[in-house]
């Protein structure tokens, strides 16, 4: 299968990308606006800064032990308010409150990792030198105040990975959420300062996207990192070269999810479906494009429609609901627009397709087959409960298939015969494959893409080296000059 990859557009993922609106908790199940936040203005901002800068001057002369205690402190408190917060996240941006704390015990996972890991992590590596005498040792130092934009999908979680290895490394971090999820992002502020942060070690700010660049352009602001859409990425690393900063971006995926054989097809199906539909379809690394090979492509797309067929749209509070809104009514318009270009240019509609005559930002949990170039579904990112499946001849259509895409984020390969898999993983165009498995995301493991999909990582051991000073200190011995002799 030869296709031609259309330039891409902006997909939805990310409030933080659009014009300045104001910060507002708008519910998008019931539609209403809760409370609003006014923007800070460039006195204030400048304020912030300051006491970032000035506590980053005090946390990086703590021992690793004490910052590692505060981040530790953090998990625990996570813990402690699952109900408060996942409360929050339902009502800001819809996600089902099942998944919300599952959610939050992941951010105390990470949280906990990061505060019992990241000590060894710091520790100095030496190096044998190849020249002269002496030692040379590699240490790991932060940098300074960063600057972290964040997306409403994973309020908590998108938040976390960035504060857990930077607090531990002697980074302070100001936090730029999005416009739609205000009260979380108090409320992890709340976090760290309940556990015992210092002023300006962590710090929320109601900021317009007009001021983004008064932050970036700061010179006590060292880094900047960015979760969110393809225009929002290319803007801030743009302002972060020009301003010398480091950054880190992680954008959009339209992940393939490739199956090759399935000796259990209600298990592959199980898997694609929760692939697809985790957090509503609102996830980067969901499972979106789905490559069958041709004889098991009419049994998988069967057992899909079943699947998709039992998610009805409901309260996310409710434990009952499969189906929760999309996180906004613009969301959900932009998704069913994309949607409908598909079918208007003779896609077919397995599932779904539409929107509920409900009120909420709600989209039918939706299968389109036949999908061509030309069309948006090809090419974008569909952020929602919307999956695109594909059928192949082989595992080499299926890898050209899989790659020709500008993004490059996870990728999922299905196979019984894991040498097959592993030949199929090692060609995909990703930063991550899963072999058996939809994309996941553990404290452990590096996350991160490439092409379109950003670049630099998150979590693991690697999260501590983005805003680091790898910082070499080569030492040789001072060279004694020879006795006189005794005459």
């Amino acid at each position: 299968m030869t296709v031609t990859q259309k330039p891409p557009t902006e997909h939805p993922k990310t409030a933080s990308d659009a014009a300045a609106r104001p910060y507002a908790t708008v519910n998008p199940y019931t539609g209403e606006t809760e409370q609003e936040f006014p923007f800070l203005d460039a006195a204030e901002i400048d304020g912030v800064i300051e006491r970032a800068h000035a506590a980053y001057q005090e946390w990086r002369r703590r021992p690793v032990a004490e910052r590692a205690a505060v981040v530790a402190r953090a998990a625990e408190l996570l813990g402690e308010r699952l109900d408060e917060y996942a409360g929050l996240i339902t009502r800001e941006m819809g996600k089902r409150r099942d998944e919300a704390v599952g959610e939050l015990k992941l951010c105390s996972m990470i949280l906990k990792y990061y505060a019992e890991k990241g000590a060894d992590f710091l520790e100095p590596t030496s190096i044998d030198p190849m020249f002269g005498r002496g030692e040379a040792v590699i240490g790991t130092e932060p940098i300074g105040v960063l600057f972290a934009i964040e997306p409403w999908n994973y309020p908590f979680y998108q938040v976390v990975r960035v504060a857990g290895p930077n607090l531990v490394l002697g980074n302070t971090v100001i936090l730029k959420h999005s416009e739609n999820v205000p009260q979380c992002a108090q409320a992890i502020e709340r976090l760290f300062t309940d556990a015992g942060a210092p002023e300006g070690l962590f710090t929320n700010v109601f900021l317009a996207i007009s001021d983004v660049e008064q932050v970036i352009a700061d010179r006590r602001v060292q880094g900047v990192t960015l979760t969110g859409s393809e225009r929002a990425g290319s803007s801030v690393a743009a302002l972060a070269g020009k301003h010398l900063k480091k950054s880190v971006l992680e954008l959009g995926g339209s992940d393939p999810f490739i199956v090759l054989d399935a000796e259990d097809m209600a298990a592959t199906v199980k898997a694609a479906t929760m692939g697809r539909m985790q957090n509503t379809g609102q996830a980067c690394t969901a499972s979106k494009r789905l490559i069958v090979t041709e004889e098991l492509y009419e049994p998988f797309v069967e057992g899909l429609k079943q699947a998709f067929s039992t998610f009805a749209p409901g309260d996310p509070a409710d434990p009952g609901t499969t189906l929760a809104p999309l996180s906004s009514e613009r969301a959900a318009q932009d998704l069913h627009a994309q949607i409908q270009d598909a079918v208007d240019k003779g896609a077919t509609v397995i599932a779904g397709g539409q929107r509920p005559d409900l009120p909420g930002a709600f989209v039918e949990a939706t299968i389109l087959t036949d999908v061509t170039p030309e069309m948006r579904a090809f090419s974008e990112e569909l952020f929602g409960p919307a999956a695109v499946v594909y059928k192949v001849k082989d595992a080499d259509e299926a890898v050209e298939l899989a790659n020709n895409s500008d993004f490059g984020l996870g990728a999922t390969v299905m196979s019984s015969d894991l040498d097959r898999a592993r030949s199929v993983a090692e060609r995909l165009e990703a930063g991550m494959v899963w072999i058996n498995q939809p994309t996941a995301s553990f404290p452990d493991l590096p996350f991160g893409g490439v092409k379109r999909s950003g670049y630099g990582r998150e979590l693991s051991e690697l999260a501590m080296f983005e805003f680091a000073n790898r910082r070499l200190l080569r030492t040789v011995p001072v060279r004694k000059a020879d006795k006189p002799q005794a005459g």
